[in-house]
Parts: structure tokens; sequence; C-alpha cells
């Protein structure tokens, strides 16, 4: 009895150990990271503003050459060098800029009602891309004076029937003829 006394202890020891470890691993594990909980709430377009602020403008430029080339690895390396900041905020910060276009940090200030941009469209520092399909048939519109914002006031002209309207704010707002803008606004009936 007295011989298994003492590996009954040790395995008793070991077992306390082994209960202690986890309990403090979990404690561990339960506690918020304080880099990671700010990142969440942050609206994404005020996120794309503040990392635009950190980029000059050859950065910006660079930076947004490769979005438009979809090496979204090659942006957030660009974004960690030229910042210093950390991997995670830098692709947080590249998705908010990729998602939220902004302009140049020298270009002139925005305008501040939003008809006026209708008007006299404003020239992003990127290209974007808009492709339509439908079948076999493939259209793409490739100009620095669309957005997201702008691609979508034209969608929505599309879709509620004034393709007249669609295709004259698309022309406005690149470099195509109008017959070509109204057979790429044909192609978004869907």
């Amino acid at each position: 009895m007295e011989s298994l006394l003492i590996p009954v202890l040790i395995l008793a020891l070991v077992g306390a150990g082994v209960l202690l470890a986890a309990r403090a691993l979990s404690r561990r594990g339960s506690r918020p990271r304080p880099e990671a909980s700010p990142q969440p709430n942050r609206d994404p377009a005020e996120l794309a503003r503040g990392a635009a602020a950190r980029l000059n403008e050859e950065q910006h430029r660079r930076l947004y050459a490769l979005i438009a080339q979809g090496q979204a690895m090659a942006a957030i390396k660009l974004y960690f060098e030229a910042t210093g900041e950390g991997l995670r905020a830098s692709r947080d910060a590249v998705g908010a800029l990729a998602a939220h276009p902004q302009p140049l940090p020298t270009s002139a200030p925005q305008q501040d009602s939003p008809g006026d941009e209708d008007d006299t469209p404003q020239r992003f520092p990127y290209r974007y891309r808009a492709i339509a399909s439908k079948g076999d048939v493939t259209r793409e519109v490739s100009s620095n004076m669309l957005n997201d914002e702008i691609y979508g006031r034209i969608r929505t002209l599309a879709k509620s029937g004034d393709t007249e309207a669609a295709a004259t704010a698309l022309t406005r707002h690149s470099d195509i003829s109008m017959k070509q803008a109204r057979e790429f606004i044909a192609l978004l009936d869907d």
C-alpha cells in the first residue's frame, strides 16, 4: 500500500497542475484584445478617409493602381510598408479604400451640393471598371470619372426604365459615345 502512495500523490499533483493551467488559459482567451476591439465598430467610409490621409500622393496612386489591377496582397503590402501599421489593420484599410474610394490628398476640395457632381464630373485617381453582360455579350466601361455611387445611380435609372437618362449619365462620366452607352445600359435590364 505504501508503494502506491507516492505514484498516487504524483498523479494528483499533475492533475491539479493541468486543471490550473487549463483554467488560466481559458481566462486569458476570454479577455478582449485591446487592438482588435476598436476596428469592428469603425465605419468603413471613416476608416477609408483615415487610411487615405496616412498616404502621400505617390503611395495613394500606387495603392489604387494595385487595387484596380486586382492585386490585393500587393496593395496590403504597400500600405503596410508605407504606414507601419499592423498586417490586420493594413488589410482592413485596403479593403475600406477599395470599397470607399478616396480622392488624392492634394486634390481640390469636394463640392458641397450633390447635384453639382452630375454637371461637372470629378476625376478620381483610379480607373473604375463597370461590366455588364447578358448571354454571350459583355460590355465594359472604364473611366476615372466613375465610382460605386455614380454607377449605382446609373443602374437605378436603368432599372427604373429611364434608359435615356442612364445612358446620358454614363456618357457624362466616361469617354464613350451615346450609342455605346445605350448598348451598355441595355445589358443592365436584368
